[in-house]
């Protein structure tokens, strides 16, 4: 049984309210992109990545630590390949990674100035998978307090280096969500409309996004406020289709050589559908593996240039409609917006 001592700390604990800083719409004079170097007029954009990784370290929430991997090891075998992509011709690149699977905003900063790329990193917790990237607070935090975390980072900058994060990151399992997931998607909302930031959740399935719209609604959240990350898993293009029509982001990110395909029927049904305009490609390639001798195998980012676009053009896809999901869609996506629901 738990002692009234221990039971006291943990009741005053739960009770300390978390300062949780807000925004309103209306300071928000002009739209912007944050990236690890600063902030971005969105026409500075361009060819966007919108999901990739530099650096992910799968040992768990409990233990990952920045001492497990040599920094300038990292930097050197990224820097080749990223210099590649930028020659392909992409501008910005997205690291998803989050918070307790590897994130090092400081060693993406070092990257972004060396390639002259435009790099965003995260804030936010990632819960699929089991849970395993979860750190301990956040079962027994609420949704506010986590949010103040979150918030602190876009006010202060990342784990002390002043850098601030272009989106939130979280994620979940296939339907039901736990409650824990659950809890995630609700500091996001919270953090969303304190920082303007976009939403990019890795989902399980469909079923699964249109809880997190159900989620996000409840906190007057704008579906146009998140990313359904990983949507190609599922197979059911009408999730697709509903989650559009309701002004989500749908994100088909796992492009590689084997799913160019699937990838082009994904997006020939949006493009049926008069929706192309709420839909984010890209790879979700990489990485160096923390904890494998040199980093394992560091896939590079080029399918998308060397064998889904010639794909695209082949099957009737146009400059316009190939720059509008690499160059306008992202540049809205991740514009610093508050998207509220329409009363």
């Amino acid at each position: 049984m738990q002692s009234r001592r221990s039971f006291l700390k943990q009741a005053s604990f739960m009770a300390c309210a978390f300062v949780t800083p807000r925004i309103s719409e209306s300071s928000i004079d002009e739209e912007f992109i944050m990236s690890v170097t600063g902030r971005l007029k969105p026409s500075e954009m361009k060819f966007t990545l919108s999901h990739e990784h530099v650096l992910v370290d799968f040992i768990g929430a409990d233990k990952v630590n920045k001492s497990r991997y040599d920094a300038n090891e990292v930097f050197n075998i990224a820097l080749p390949i990223l210099q590649d992509v930028k020659n392909k011709g992409c501008q910005t690149f997205v690291d998803c990674t989050p918070a307790y699977i590897g994130r090092d905003a400081a060693l993406l900063k070092r990257l972004a100035l060396k390639t002259k790329l435009n790099i965003i990193t995260t804030t936010g917790y990632y819960g699929a998978a089991q849970e395993k990237y979860i750190p301990q607070h956040a079962y027994i935090e609420t949704a506010e307090q986590l949010s103040s975390r979150w918030i602190g980072e876009w006010n202060d900058g990342i784990e002390g280096t002043g850098i601030k994060p272009g989106l939130i990151k979280t994620g979940v399992d296939k339907a039901p969500l736990s409650d824990v997931q659950k809890k995630l998607i609700d500091a996001a909302a919270i953090t969303h409309l304190a920082t303007g930031l976009v939403i990019g959740i890795h989902t399980g399935n469909g079923e699964a996004a249109e809880a997190e719209l159900e989620i996000l609604a409840s906190r007057k959240v704008s579906p146009a406020a998140r990313i359904w990350i990983h949507a190609q898993n599922e197979t059911d293009k009408s999730y697709h289709i509903r989650a559009a029509q309701r002004g989500s982001w749908v994100s088909f990110d796992g492009v590689n050589l084997d799913s160019i395909n699937q990838n082009v029927e994904f997006l020939q049904n949006m493009k049926d559908h008069e929706l192309l305009s709420n839909v984010l490609v890209s790879q979700d390639s990489g990485w160096y593996h923390v904890g494998e001798p040199g980093g394992g195998k560091y896939n590079d980012y080029n399918s998308i240039f060397t064998n889904l676009i010639p794909a695209l053009r082949q099957k009737g896809f146009t400059q316009k409609e190939i720059d509008t999901i690499f160059v306008a869609n992202p540049l809205r996506a991740f514009a610093i917006k508050i998207r509220k629901m329409q009363s």
